[in-house]
């Protein structure tokens, strides 16, 4: 890995390049927006960053975890001179009228959003290219929106390779005790399966009448359609994440053979390097805590290496 004086370098030029970056709210299709210039650069590549699982804000914040990683991300690509739009998910600041109602949400109303940010990037005429860049859920998000041509290149940051209803069990799996998990896993597969279950267990307090929402973010699988893209792909993943293994990976690369892969040993699921679990918690809540510098350089020269710059 880097140095620690080539990290504070790093953020220290990126703290100068966007110092003269432009940055401007846009709304599109009632998604609020940050779009970020970098200085003095005409029709700059743009990354569309999209946020992982939650309610998740502009910065890649939450309500209890605020890692800001779309925040530090945006930075780092600004400083390579490449712009990036990055929005509040659905229900982040609060549930919109235009969203109708929460219960009537699917995953696909996500997808809906990506591309019509993208379609608005590309509509705009002052980009060279545009790249759909997917942290954690969003990754499969991006996976989805880039069937519909949004995009020129996709990047996959700590993206799952299973339904998310699989990947919430083996998650949970490993934190919980046989007789707590088994309740749990149950309810999940039922709601899998299209079907209600009320009451809840205890330990998933997901009301009824959201389940079917849910349902159609568990059963959405990204092998499939990962499968079927054409497009130059990036798949990133880290040694240090809690939340996926490295099989995750290894099966998105095998579902898009022609995909670059970057394995950093040291990054966790909110892309910062850690050295141990304590610390891999801690960096959850730290929103000046540098991303995994490898990272970025991978992910800044793949975007302009299809910038055709």
């Amino acid at each position: 890995m880097r140095t620690a004086l080539a990290g504070i370098a790093a953020l220290l030029a990126a703290f100068a390049a966007n110092a003269s970056a432009e940055e401007t709210k846009v709304t599109v299709a009632a998604i609020d927006a940050v779009l970020t210039m970098p200085a003095g650069v005409e029709k700059p590549p743009v990354a569309l960053l999209i946020a992982g699982s939650g309610t998740v804000d502009h910065d890649g914040n939450g309500p209890q975890m605020k890692p800001a990683t779309l925040k530090k991300l945006s930075d780092q690509l600004v400083a390579h001179n490449i712009a990036t739009p990055r929005y509040d998910k659905r229900g982040a600041g609060g549930w919109k009228p235009e969203f109708g109602k929460p219960e009537d949400f699917r995953f696909k109303d996500f997808v809906q959003d990506a591309s019509a940010l993208a379609k608005y990037l590309r509509d705009s005429g002052k980009f060279s290219k545009i790249i759909l860049v997917g942290h954690s859920e969003g990754g499969l998000v991006a996976i989805l929106a880039a069937q519909q041509q949004t995009a020129d290149r996709l990047v996959l940051l700590a993206t799952a390779a299973r339904k998310q209803g699989d990947l919430l069990k083996a998650q949970l799996e490993k934190k919980l005790s046989p007789e707590a998990y088994a309740p749990i896993a149950k309810a999940v597969d039922t709601i899998m399966a299209g079907q209600i279950v009320d009451p809840p267990p205890q330990g998933l307090p997901i009301p009824p009448a959201m389940q079917p929402s849910l349902a159609s973010s568990f059963n959405q699988d990204p092998i499939d359609p990962l499968q079927k893209l054409t497009l130059p792909i990036l798949i990133v993943a880290g040694g240090r994440d809690l939340q996926l293994a490295r099989v995750d990976m290894i099966a998105l690369s095998t579902a898009a053979p022609q995909a670059k892969t970057a394995w950093e040993p040291d990054m966790n699921h909110v892309l910062v390097d850690v050295t141990n679990d304590a610390d891999n918690l801690a960096a959850y809540g730290q929103s000046d805590r540098p991303l995994d510098r490898d990272m970025i350089d991978e992910v800044a020269a793949f975007i302009l290496e299809g910038a055709g710059r």
